[in-house]
């Protein structure tokens, strides 16, 4: 790739290190920041791209999103996580090709960029089924759209129907017959494609690599969780794992194991470095001086989380108990979109409306940490990502500073992540490659790409609605569940996933 200078930027290093309003030109060697130098120092180039008017960040880490649910974006709301999952595992499951995943799963890559994001973790669902094709093509498409990317498969080893409490109540005897009988991957089978897909897609040689990614610890059996974490340790590669997102969580481990989901976790020895957490909303101070113990990290999705009423995770707590947040923005069929800079925002704001102690409400600064070397401490690369510094990836974004919500420029990291919807996004980099250049996308044909998905959508919609009308009686029943487990008393000690503000006489 040679030698690129970015000339005359304005730079944000890390949302920490003081703003300097002075231009720089950055100096990239192949995939790596070689060096920051006063505008119009660096002469070694073979190639100089004109970076006056923009200002340079490190690129954002979303630790979280599914690219799987964009053929149902926008088509439900209002419901709570543990009904969503009706509409998110159907038990009549869309018939998608390889193309349509392909097509889906470029989306997600488009969008990510297009907001802020240079690395993305996506939990890929595969399923009723094992199709390695499907697989195949998630992973080109990475490849592709020249995204940083981390895949897991979102594996279970259950009946996803035995994941929750009050089934035999709940679910009429046929109902919970047929879903128990459904079809689903073996654990070993997911285990061995992950061991399999490493050799060639191993994250610390690969742009486009795959992590361990047990669902939740209620979708699988203990012995499979040990199984996951056994084979991480041995391709020393990073872990996802869905923890209390919900109240009904809370009460599911009570349940199942009679200790919360974190306790279990630590009996088990599955909490460790490079393995993050996903939502956390429900913690107890044990299940976050577990977690600090053990430096894994918890991943805060909170506009996701307040989406589908599972909550607010309690940002300031978990950095005072000393554990590593990152931030993702979970799926689109959820959310409707897997815009970080959404995320950044809503994980500001909503932050602030817990309490009305001002001086804890998280800063800008912090929740930018969050989503840049949060991120990169939860994959063990804070050391090469999440920050601009020679030696470090090129992994940019570049901002233009005629962006209405930097006009005038005083402090970038406030102004980005409070005012930055993605519109104002000049330039891309990702490992060294200008991937978006002048707001347009330099690898792929959007505009073709977005109209051929939209017609792979309109081609699924009678088999969306068909599925949508056969999760009924699911759906029944999941709310059932709910409706009970908000009679079932949690640890009292337990951060409350609600806003609780105190009463305006406690206040005064």
């Amino acid at each position: 790739m040679g030698k690129l200078v970015l000339s005359g930027a304005l730079i944000m290093r890390d949302g920490q290190t003081a703003f300097a309003p002075e231009p720089v030109d950055i100096l990239i060697a192949d995939d790596r920041i070689a060096a920051i130098a006063p505008a119009g120092t660096i002469a070694d180039a073979d190639r100089r791209i004109d970076a006056s008017g923009l200002i340079a960040t490190p690129g954002l880490i979303n630790g979280h999103l599914h690219s799987w649910d964009h053929f149902i974006k926008g088509r439900v709301e209002n419901l709570p996580m543990e009904m969503m999952m009706a509409h998110l595992r159907p038990a009549v499951p869309l018939p998608p090709t390889e193309r349509d995943i392909y097509l889906r799963t470029m989306m997600t890559a488009v969008e990510s960029l297009r907001t802020g994001a240079t690395t993305i973790i996506d939990d890929l669902s595969l399923g009723q089924t094992f199709d390695r094709g499907h697989v195949d093509a998630a992973l080109q498409a990475y490849k592709d759209a020249g995204i940083r990317t981390y895949v897991g498969f979102s594996m279970i080893d259950k009946a996803v129907v035995d994941s929750w409490p009050f089934v035999e109540e709940s679910f009429a005897p046929e109902t919970l017959q047929w879903l128990r009988s459904l079809p689903r991957p073996k654990g070993g089978a997911l285990l061995d494609l992950v061991r399999d897909l490493a050799k060639t897609h191993h994250p610390s040689t690969s742009r486009v690599g795959v992590l361990v990614a047990p669902s939740a610890p209620q979708r699988c059996t203990d012995d499979f969780l040990r199984d996951c974490r056994h084979l991480a340790d041995e391709l020393d590669l990073p872990v996802i794992v869905h923890v209390l997102e919900t109240r009904l969580q809370a009460v599911t481990a009570d349940i199942f194991w009679g200790r919360s989901m974190v306790e279990h976790l630590a009996a088990l020895g599955f909490l460790k470095p490079k393995t993050a957490l996903v939502h956390g909303v429900w913690l107890t101070p044990r299940d976050r001086a577990l977690i600090a113990e053990a430096g894994a990290t918890v991943q805060y999705n909170p506009w996701s989380n307040a989406s589908i009423g599972s909550g607010a995770a309690d940002f300031r707590a978990l950095r005072d108990a000393g554990v590593n947040v990152a931030m993702g923005s979970d799926g689109c069929g959820v959310t409707f979109n897997c815009s970080m800079l959404l995320a950044l925002k809503f994980g500001a704001g909503i932050g602030r409306v817990r309490n009305t102690e001002y001086q804890r409400w998280p800063t800008a600064a912090e929740i930018w940490e969050a989503a840049t070397l949060g991120g990169a401490r939860a994959l063990g690369r804070e050391h090469e990502l999440g920050k601009l510094a020679p030696g470090h990836k090129a992994d940019l974004v570049l901002y233009r500073l005629n962006s209405m919500g930097l006009v005038p420029l005083n402090m970038p990291v406030r102004q980005i992540v409070h005012g930055e919807s993605g519109s104002g996004i000049d330039m891309v980099l990702v490992d060294g490659e200008v991937v978006m250049q002048g707001g347009k996308l330099t690898r792929i044909d959007e505009d073709g790409l977005i109209g051929e998905f939209q017609a792979a959508h309109a081609a699924l919609l009678e088999r969306i609605q068909a599925s949508e009308a056969a999760s009924g009686p699911v759906l029944e029943g999941l709310g059932r569940i709910y409706q009970r487990s908000l009679a079932v008393p949690i640890a009292a000690d337990t951060t409350r996933g609600v806003i609780d503000l105190p009463s305006v006489a406690e206040a005064w």
